[in-house]
């Protein structure tokens, strides 16, 4: 019988590429087109996408205003490195500087992606403090290079052989459904952010270069923090010593709803933010912001070969104006809220929702054995993945256990969609959850 062509393609995959590249399915889906909320397979099977490539594709797939964007500059400059200014560089420089969380001067630095994003950070906060050691989140993913790996709060990216960055220490994550406390919101009194204190006091030399964190742990499930967790970790970060870095690769250019940044929901300012993702729509690219006075630390030299490609720049720009010309910091919003309320009433059907979280177009369902032990269903999850696939619905997962559906439309997304999306949903969860 002859090959179909997503079953070539799957097959060419397992010889050609590494083996541990992660895909979604017992059988990937070998992707070819796509336009605005839905994707084509190569057999010609439409999906509406709710995942959105890991929260990249922002304003909607082939957006006709940023593939020009990216077209136009392809054909005038494609490659000159960092050690040339461009205009498509500047241009979004400026636009950045305008929009940041911060209410002092910040400078920008291009990368490629988030890794590069993060590590440049960290690298600008131990200049900058003249200080080593760095708090970060249990539960947090910060990418895949050696010190991102070192980072990494999810046992299941770090590898086994690898030698560790030292001076890194891991703080309770702001897991309110798994307390790592057995404590209860509000009454817990967030002591998760509290114990950062003893934290940097017991295992530092209680001097810190910074504390990072992602405003909502991304790959960690959605973990959404109380709504005061920051403005009590970051003051006791500062008194010792060390700078707040808030990790947007997620969670920014309005992902959040009604505000460009997900920390700007938190009540604090970081003094150095990174991001990646969303900002250009799909296009290569990562950005390190810093206050002025943290990034003219930064005196050792510095290059990024592929950084502010000029079509990543103009594709980000392009990006930007779209958010703002539709509205879609609003849409966020109102969108995000009726796939809260919907997630919540699916929650009402099944016992095997043990937890809806999450915030604007960052939802979360996690799914358990038993709501009383909080037994994690991994092979829950995995069996609603594949029947949200069959009826042309894609969704992502996570967390540490692998029972956590991640979803997230492009930002562009309406309720008609949203309404067929909860459906679809409600009748994969019928089918993935029978016992």
């Amino acid at each position: 019988m002859d090959e179909t062509r997503s079953a070539r393609f799957r097959r060419q995959q397992k010889e050609l590429l590494f083996p541990n590249v992660g895909t979604y399915y017992q059988e990937p889906l070998v992707l070819e087109s796509a336009k605005g909320m839905f994707i084509k397979d190569v057999d010609g099977r439409e999906y509406l996408d709710f995942f959105g490539g890991i929260l990249t594709v922002s304003v909607g797939h082939c957006h006709p205003r940023v593939t020009e964007a990216a077209v136009t500059q392809q054909r005038k400059l494609v490659h000159v490195s960092t050690l040339y200014p461009t205009v498509p560089q500047l241009e979004l420089a400026e636009k950045l500087v305008q929009l940041k969380p911060m209410k002092e001067p910040a400078k920008v630095f291009f990368t490629n992606s988030g890794t590069e994003a993060n590590e440049t950070a960290v690298t600008l906060a131990k200049e900058a403090t003249g200080r080593q050691e760095l708090v970060v989140l249990r539960h947090n993913y910060a990418g895949r290079g050696t010190l991102a790996l070192s980072m990494m709060g999810n046992q299941h990216y770090r590898p086994r052989n690898q030698s560790e960055v030292s001076g890194i220490r891991f703080a309770h994550a702001p897991y309110c459904y798994r307390c790592d406390f057995g404590l209860k919101y509000p009454d817990c009194g967030v002591a998760c952010a509290k114990d950062l204190k003893s934290l940097i006091e017991t295992t530092t030399d209680g001097e810190i270069a910074a504390f990072m964190a992602e405003p909502i742990l991304g790959v960690g499930g959605f973990i959404t923090p109380p709504k005061e967790y920051f403005e009590i970790a970051v003051p006791i970060a500062r008194e010792h010593g060390g700078l707040f870095i808030a990790d947007e690769v997620q969670t920014a250019w309005g992902r959040t709803g009604g505000k460009w940044w997900g920390v700007q929901q938190f009540g604090v300012e970081p003094d150095i933010l990174t991001s990646a993702k969303g900002m250009a729509n799909g296009q290569p690219i990562g950005l390190t912001m810093a206050k002025s006075q943290v990034a003219d630390k930064g005196n050792f030299a510095n290059i990024s070969t592929f950084g502010a490609s000029p079509i990543s720049m103009a594709a980000a720009s392009a990006t930007l104006a779209v958010i703002e010309e539709e509205k879609l910091l609003f849409n966020t919003q109102m969108m995000g809220q009726a796939l809260r309320e919907g997630l919540t009433r699916l929650q009402e059907r099944f016992q095997g929702i043990g937890d809806v979280r999450g915030m604007g177009l960052m939802q979360a369902i996690e799914l358990v054995k038993d709501r009383g032990t909080k037994e994690p269903d991994p092979q829950g999850t995995s069996r609603l993945m594949e029947a949200s696939k069959k009826r042309g619905l894609l969704v992502g997962k996570g967390g540490l256990y692998g029972n956590a559906l991640r979803i997230a439309p492009p930002m562009v997304v309406n309720k008609t969609q949203i309404d067929d999306a909860l459906r679809l949903l409600g009748e994969a969860l019928a089918e993935a959850l029978q016992r």
